[in-house]
């Protein structure tokens, strides 16, 4: 889009393009490399609307990681939605989580706050908060709900599933010891991305019969 045509997108709407293409810019390019000029320029707006919303690189950073929160909160869903059994609910949302987090943009993503945590640690503890703790307290509340497990419980045992499901894989991925997965993750090709039988198997084993 031109700044010709700028004005197509005003408020909120002009906001989220520029959020939509900052994420890739950074992305792309890591943060130091990332500029202000990048981002208006591939928005096709002026730097004076640019600034006008995101005061610097710094605040577009931790709005880009409000936006890759929503996103990615949206596709995990709850463990409810998966099914009604509940051992094969928490087996399809460990499965998902851990096929999101192996998808090339997240393992970019998590580089990328990796990179930055020593300079902009409020970035990279925003980062966890929605990538770990959410995800984890979504899966605490399922367990208290379904196994009658008190707090302390649900996320002792949400904490040893995640760590026995998705954490091997995952920082296999982010060193590069296996291949990310490249194209967006769908949910319907869950059993095709990741292991959901050794996946069920972990889940049976560590949750109450």
């Amino acid at each position: 889009m031109s700044p010709a045509s700028e004005p197509q997108r005003r408020g909120e709407a002009l906001r989220r393009h520029i959020l939509m293409v900052a994420k890739d810019v950074f992305l792309e390019t890591g943060y130091e490399r990332a500029s202000m000029d990048a981002v208006a320029t591939r928005a096709g707006t002026s730097k004076r609307s640019l600034y006008a919303h995101f005061e610097s690189k710094d605040k577009l950073f931790l709005a880009v990681l409000d936006l890759i929160r929503e996103l990615y909160l949206a596709r995990l869903k709850t463990p409810d939605a998966y099914a009604e059994d509940p051992a094969e609910a928490v087996t399809r949302f460990c499965g998902r989580y851990l096929q999101l987090m192996v998808w090339d943009a997240q393992v970019r993503t998590c580089r990328l706050s990796i990179t930055e945590a020593e300079r902009l640690p409020g970035n990279s503890t925003a980062y966890f908060d929605t990538i770990f703790t959410a995800t984890r307290e979504r899966l605490v509340a399922y367990l208290v709900q379904r196994y009658g497990k008190d707090a302390a419980e649900g996320s002792a045992l949400a904490e040893d599933l995640i760590a026995r499901t998705v954490l091997p894989r995952l920082f296999r991925t982010l060193l590069n010891v296996e291949d990310p997965i490249k194209d967006m993750p769908d949910e319907a090709n869950l059993a095709d991305d990741v292991d959901l039988t050794a996946i069920r198997r972990l889940v049976t084993t560590a949750l109450p019969a």
